[in-house]
């Protein structure tokens, strides 16, 4: 649960990274579309309040929130390293990491364990 929680956090600010001009010419040297920057934008929100869910489910209220705080901080930190100096490979770790967040939160909702 927690790898899906910073996994939740990379990709979620991985997609409001690439919402900005300047990251997404590092990536696809080529502005962002306005139509695809709100998307991102909005894509991005939701998974950082989705990494929030794992967070609470394993340490409650108080605890989850403070952990929550530091897996948008390794999120990030990991995303800040990675952008400069191989965007490439931070969009295909964040596509990678979307899609293993939602699995792990898919499998925990319908009860299944994810250990």
């Amino acid at each position: 649960m927690a790898l899906a929680a910073l996994a939740l956090s990379f990709s979620g600010m991985s997609a409001l990274a690439l919402a900005m001009d300047r990251h997404h010419q590092q990536l696809r040297q080529r502005d962002v579309a306005p139509r695809l920057r709100n998307i991102l934008r909005v894509l991005g929100g939701i998974l950082l309040l989705m990494a929030l869910l794992p967070c609470i489910d394993l340490w409650g209220g108080g605890a989850g929130i403070v952990a929550w705080a530091g897996f948008l901080t390794a999120g990030t930190l990991l995303l800040a390293i990675l952008l400069p100096y191989a965007p490439g490979l931070a969009a295909g770790l964040a596509a990678f990491s979307l899609v293993y967040g939602l699995w792990i939160s898919l499998l925990v909702s319908v009860g299944i364990s994810a250990a």
